[in-house]
């Protein structure tokens, strides 16, 4: 285990900034998510990280040693693709003995270190067969296998879940986590998935356009988002954001409740009109807008267990409880201390 810090990182590629000054530090042993959407910038800082770019400015350390100018080879960190890079014409074994074969490891040792690998993700029954025998999820974790029969000090992984279909994807999502804490090693996860990142990350680094614009746990980027980017990025339905004069407010969907459903004080009423109710069984989805924002379309998120009836085409009386409101400033988007709220 170590721990990875990134100093004022910053990648151009010609005139294109696709990282601008990242600062991140990791805990030992932590399992940190790169959140972003797509092109903004968290594959291109796991390369740096990995040695695959160079970073045109900062510095990269690994354990306190600044690692910034060494080869990929010489970082002692282990990176897992979205493709997962499997040599078709190589068995399983021979896969995962790769990176130890390169390193000169001797055959006795090399066996050791596969069938340790093997048996840490249950694959050891697929030692001799190819990759094109394997299935998605097969072919996973023998990547994974091969990346961590190095016993690197960090774990990157790009993205690794993203090939497989929903329902092996949740399977592997808690698969992967009971690896990284049976072995603790200081993990960056790249992914676009909020659903992954919310459920796998001891700590969120919520990337846009090249910078983190938030680092937190999952509660934090949820509950307290840095800015209306982390407020609309995270969660779905994301946080409902209204303009006010001068500020920017909103709330989460679950927090925009029926009057009279939720008994504690200091509640903020709104007339809420209903343009259409979504059922899914276990919630309703409530779309509408608010009074005096008629423009700004409004989501409620109802679990079943609240049975008020609620009409489409009809204003109703919602409320949300003050302090499950966010404000933020209208002309950067930055969360601000709380306003009075229009009347």
């Amino acid at each position: 285990m170590a721990v990875l810090e990134l100093r004022g990182i910053r990648k151009e590629f010609g005139d294109v900034v696709a990282v601008d000054r990242v600062d991140i530090k990791s805990e030992e042993g932590e399992f940190l998510v790169l959140l972003g959407p797509s092109g903004c910038g968290k594959t291109t800082l796991l390369r740096m990280i990995a040695g695959l770019e160079h970073p045109t400015e900062g510095q990269i350390l690994l354990g306190g040693e600044d690692v910034t100018e060494l080869p990929p080879r010489a970082r002692k960190i282990a990176m897992v693709f979205q493709s997962y890079a499997l040599y078709p014409h190589m068995t399983v074994a021979r896969n995962i003995a790769f990176p130890l074969k390169a390193a000169g490891v001797d055959p006795a040792t090399r066996d050791e270190k596969v069938r340790w690998a093997a048996g840490l993700f249950d694959i050891e029954h697929l030692l001799d067969r190819r990759p094109r025998q394997l299935s998605g999820g097969e072919r996973q974790r023998v990547a994974l296998a091969r990346a961590i029969v190095r016993e690197p000090s960090v774990f990157l992984l790009d993205e690794p879940l993203s090939n497989l279909d929903a329902k092996l994807r949740a399977a592997a999502r808690d698969d992967l986590l009971g690896f990284q804490r049976q072995i603790g090693i200081t993990t960056v996860y790249v992914t676009h998935d909020q659903v992954e990142a919310m459920g796998m990350g001891d700590r969120i680094a919520v990337m846009n356009k090249g910078r983190v614009r938030q680092i937190g746990t999952p509660e934090e980027v949820y509950h307290h988002p840095a800015d209306t980017f982390v407020a609309q990025f995270i969660g779905s339905p994301p946080m409902n954001l209204l303009e006010a004069r001068d500020y920017v407010f909103g709330f989460r969907p679950e927090t925009f409740l029926p009057d009279g459903v939720a008994e504690e004080d200091g509640r903020v009423p709104f007339d809420f009109f209903v343009n259409r109710v979504e059922y899914l069984g276990s919630e309703r989805y409530l779309y509408g807008h608010i009074s005096g924002f008629e423009d700004t379309k409004v989501i409620a998120m109802l679990p079943a267990t609240v049975k008020v009836p609620v009409e489409e085409h009809r204003m109703h009386r919602f409320t949300v409880a003050a302090s499950d409101l966010r404000y933020f400033d209208r002309e950067t988007g930055v969360r601000i201390d709380p306003q009075p709220l229009p009347t």
